[in-house]
C-alpha cells in the first residue's frame, strides 16, 4: 500500500525552498493553483489566519519553517536576536490555541534552539529541525494510513462507504493526510466503494479541498450538504465516519473542525463507526478533558455575507472554528504510535508511552 500511495501522490500544501516558504493558496482552490512565498513570521502567521494554509499538521510545519525565517532575519538585524526570536515564537503560538501540533512543533524548535551555542549561527540547526518535522509528518501519514486500513479490514464486509468532514488530506499535512490518508489507503486496497465529503461550512473545505484531492486521484467522491449527514447515514449505507482532529485531551475527547461533534452523535444513533485519525502530536495529556480545550470563533460576516454583500438580516452570527467531540462517541483513534479503541485516559496514557511504529 505504501508504494501505491507514493505513486499516486499529486497534491502538496507546503514547499520549503531555503530562502522562503511557499504555500499553495487554499482559498483559490480548486479553480486556481496559486503559490505564494513568505519570508517572515508575520507573513506566515497571516497565511494561517486567513486560510492560505489550514490543517493541524500543515500549520505546525509552517510554524517550524517560520522560526527558521525569523532566525535568518534576526541573526543579522537584531541586537538581541534570541529575544526577538522568542517574541516571534510567542506570536506563532497565539495563532491557533486549539491546535496541539502547533505547540508541539514550536517546542521542538525551541528545544533545538536551546542547544545552539551563543557564537553559533542558529539557522542551519533550526532548518534541519524543521525539515525533520516535515518529514516525520509525512512518515506518520503513511503509518496511520496502514493502521487505519487494518482497522477497517477487521470489520470488512462489503465495500466501505465513508463520510468525511473538512480538509484532512495532503493539503492539511506534510504528506498524504490523516483522515484522507486512511481513505486513500482503503481505496488502493480495493476496500472503498465511495466517499461522501461534507461541504463543511462556512469555508467549504470539504467541497473545495477534500473533494478536489480525492477526485484528482480517481477516488469516487460525492459532495453532500453538512445538514444531510444524518440522512446519508440512514439511506446510503455509510459504514465509517473518518475525521481528523486539532487536539486530543487526556481522556480521549477531541477538538475538530466545527460539525465534527454532530457527526459523532448521528453516527452513534445510526450504528456507524467513528474513526479519528491524528498524529500523536495532537494528544495533549496536560488537558484533562475536552472542556479544557480553548476554542475560537471566526468573523461572523462569513455566515452573513457572500463576496462582501450581506445576504442575512441585521443580526449577530455565531461562527466557531472547532467543536469538541466526547470520547464516548469515538470508536477508534488512529495515530502513528498505534490505535486506541474506545479511548479513555488510561489507554491514551499507555499509547503515549510507546515508541513510534515504523
Amino acid at each position: 500500500m505504501r508504494d501505491r500511495l507514493l505513486a499516486a501522490e499529486r497534491v502538496k500544501a507546503v514547499d520549503w525552498r531555503g530562502d522562503a516558504l511557499h504555500l499553495i493558496d487554499q482559498r483559490a482552490l480548486p479553480g486556481q493553483e496559486v503559490w505564494r512565498a513568505f519570508v517572515d513570521v508575520p507573513g506566515v502567521a497571516g497565511a494561517i489566519r486567513s486560510g492560505v494554509v489550514s490543517g493541524a499538521s500543515a500549520v505546525a510545519i509552517c510554524a517550524a519553517y517560520a522560526v527558521v525565517l525569523a532566525a535568518r532575519l534576526h541573526r543579522t538585524a537584531a541586537a538581541d536576536w534570541r529575544a526577538a526570536l522568542d517574541q516571534d515564537l510567542r506570536l506563532l503560538a497565539a495563532i491557533r490555541p486549539a491546535t496541539a501540533n502547533l505547540f508541539w512543533a514550536l517546542e521542538r524548535m525551541r528545544e533545538r534552539l536551546g542547544r545552539v551555542r551563543t557564537d553559533e549561527d542558529p539557522v542551519p540547526a533550526l532548518e534541519a529541525e524543521a525539515l525533520a518535522i516535515h518529514q516525520s509528518d509525512r512518515e506518520a501519514n503513511l503509518t496511520m494510513a496502514q493502521l487505519g486500513v487494518d482497522v477497517i479490514r477487521r470489520h470488512q464486509g462489503n465495500l466501505q462507504t465513508v463520510l468525511t468532514h473538512a480538509s484532512a488530506g495532503a493539503l492539511a499535512s506534510g504528506g498524504f493526510g490523516t483522515a484522507l490518508g486512511v481513505v486513500r489507503g482503503a481505496f488502493h486496497e480495493g476496500m472503498l466503494e465511495r466517499v461522501y465529503a461534507d461541504e463543511t461550512r462556512p469555508g467549504l473545505q470539504g467541497s473545495r479541498l477534500s473533494a478536489w484531492e480525492l477526485s484528482s486521484e480517481g477516488i469516487p467522491v460525492t459532495v453532500s450538504a453538512d445538514a444531510a449527514a444524518a440522512h446519508l447515514m440512514k439511506s446510503k449505507g455509510i459504514t465509517w465516519v473518518i475525521v481528523g482532529a486539532e487536539r486530543i485531551a487526556a481522556n480521549g475527547d477531541i477538538a475538530g473542525p466545527i460539525g465534527t461533534y454532530q457527526l459523532a452523535v448521528c453516527a452513534m444513533h445510526h450504528g456507524v463507526r467513528f474513526m479519528v485519525v491524528a498524529s500523536s502530536a495532537a494528544i495533549d495529556l496536560a488537558l484533562e478533558s475536552g472542556e479544557d480545550i480553548p476554542l475560537l470563533e471566526r468573523d461572523g460576516r462569513e455566515l452573513l455575507e457572500v463576496a462582501g454583500t450581506r445576504i442575512g438580516a441585521d443580526v449577530d452570527a455565531f461562527n466557531p472554528i472547532h467543536d469538541v467531540t466526547p470520547a464516548d462517541l469515538i470508536d477508534v483513534i488512529v495515530t502513528e504510535k498505534g490505535i486506541v479503541e474506545r479511548p479513555d485516559a488510561a489507554k491514551l496514557a499507555q499509547l503515549m508511552c510507546r515508541r513510534r511504529l515504523h
